[in-house]
């Protein structure tokens, strides 16, 4: 048996410049980090006792007798890009909810190829995991998503990653002086809004709005490079970057109907009125995760505000995919 353990993510800024009908033509950059919640795989052959052949058990259980007749998208390809001799069973556990903006499908991919090449005998370097992932979200499964959260799963860290016209991705850790990841990482609230939705289908629209959105995407992308500047700098001025997701924060508004609501707008409000600097729905939008960006004496105050929602206490810079357990067969 094989079990896995694959980081979510937490994007800072850039989200949108890394899907590729944008950066193919444009380039693209995001800045962010991995948090210390997982999303867990178990995978082990399955005995030949069973009328089925492979059983999957996430929200839901799958018993089959052929890799084509598994409803999950991202096992049922996974399955057939890396094939196991015989039968196995796939367990999935998580820490936190799936479609809730922290990138959670990726990382179930990416987790899912990590164990699958494991029990096959191979060793998978982060970089080779992410740009598979890619390969199979986007051109196997075909779905609309960005090559973003596939490298956060697989790299782990807080990183500034580029995404090039040529199609190459560079993922750069995060250069910080002693100390200053540990003021980042204090700077940081999670809270669930208790709204879960599919990324695809707002990243959709967001796609379809490529062209009359440049400059928008232009200005979102150079604040990603702008953030890597002050984070790395000798006395990072944190008010700043809090002030740049709140003007990211209202660009990201503008690149697609449904990247924000009545509800989430009122959620944001209430967490600024409270004193944070600023804040991002994470992921596509449209529910999910949102992040405050805030000094640490204002955080008892924010949490008072939103004492309706679930607070997630998290640390930053976690690992990147990495097999946690493995007991070879015989």
């Amino acid at each position: 048996m094989i079990i896995t353990r694959t980081p979510f993510r937490v994007s800072l800024f850039g989200g949108g410049t890394d899907y590729p009908a944008w950066y193919l033509e444009h380039g693209g950059a995001v800045i962010g980090t991995t948090i210390d919640k997982y999303c867990y795989l178990s995978v082990r052959h399955l005995p030949p006792f069973f009328e089925h052949k492979h059983r999957i058990v996430y929200s839901k259980i799958e018993t089959v007798t052929a890799v084509d007749e598994i409803v999950h998208p991202a096992v049922r390809a996974v399955m057939t890009e890396c094939p196991v001799e015989g039968g196995i069973e796939v367990h999935h556990f998580s820490d936190l909810p799936a479609r809730s903006g922290l990138g959670s499908s990726s990382a179930f991919t990416v987790g899912l190829l990590n164990a699958l090449r494991g029990l096959n005998g191979k060793i998978s370097a982060a970089q080779q995991l992410g740009l598979e992932a890619i390969r199979i979200e986007q051109k196997v499964i075909g779905e609309k998503v960005g090559s973003q959260d596939q490298m956060w799963a697989a790299h782990g860290g807080t990183n500034f990653i580029e995404f090039h016209q040529n199609g190459m991705i560079n993922v750069s850790k995060l250069l910080m002086r002693p100390g200053n990841h540990d003021i980042l990482n204090d700077h940081i609230l999670l809270f669930f809004t208790g709204f879960t939705r599919i990324a695809e289908t707002i990243a959709v629209k967001k796609i379809e709005n490529v062209k009359t959105k440049q400059s928008q995407l232009h200005t979102l992308q150079q604040m990603a490079v702008q953030a890597r500047e002050t984070l790395q700098s000798k006395t990072p001025e944190f008010h700043h970057i809090g002030l740049l997701l709140h003007d990211a924060w209202k660009l990201k508004r503008e690149l697609a109907e449904g990247v924000s609501n009545p509800a989430i707008d009122q959620i944001y409000d209430a967490g600024i009125k409270a004193g944070a600097l600023g804040g991002k729905l994470l992921g596509a939008g449209g529910g999910g995760f949102m992040m405050f960006f805030a000094p640490p004496h204002t955080h008892s105050n924010i949490r008072q505000a939103l004492a309706k929602l679930i607070y997630v206490s998290c640390n930053i810079g976690s690992e990147g995919s990495k097999v946690v357990s493995y007991e070879p067969v015989g």
